[in-house]
């Protein structure tokens, strides 16, 4: 069974950093994307950034340029640095991942996913 636990969330002043991580286990099957979803409070989901099976990324434009997604080369860890940060990065974020090379058009076909880890931004 999949396992996502992420990690390294917290309270940061505005243009600051942080790095969330999230490990991975109990992939039944070797093809699989990972990304990193947020949901602020009192509003949707939102798919911040992916990473396919076949290594392409893409990003939210509002994140484009201040964070990367990354995984280490076992494939055991996810991560998201995230950079100049600012208040409306504020929201839980989830590590999720969904069987197949591509990620899923839409949120809700992500069909695994972590606990979340609270990142809030102070102006």
């Amino acid at each position: 069974q999949v396992r996502l636990l992420e990690s390294g969330g917290g309270s940061v002043e505005s243009v600051g950093s942080l790095r969330l991580s999230c490990a991975a286990s109990g992939f039944a099957h070797s093809k699989y994307c990972m990304a990193w979803i947020r949901q602020a409070p009192g509003k949707g989901r939102e798919e911040v950034a992916t990473l396919d099976d076949d290594g392409s990324t893409t990003y939210v434009d509002s994140v484009k340029g201040r964070f990367t997604i990354s995984q280490d080369n076992a494939r055991n860890t996810l991560y998201l640095q995230m950079s100049d940060l600012k208040p409306e990065d504020t929201a839980m974020y989830y590590c999720t991942t969904e069987y197949g090379t591509w990620c899923p058009k839409w949120v809700d076909e992500y069909d695994y996913w972590g606990q979340g880890t609270q990142v809030t931004v102070s102006s």
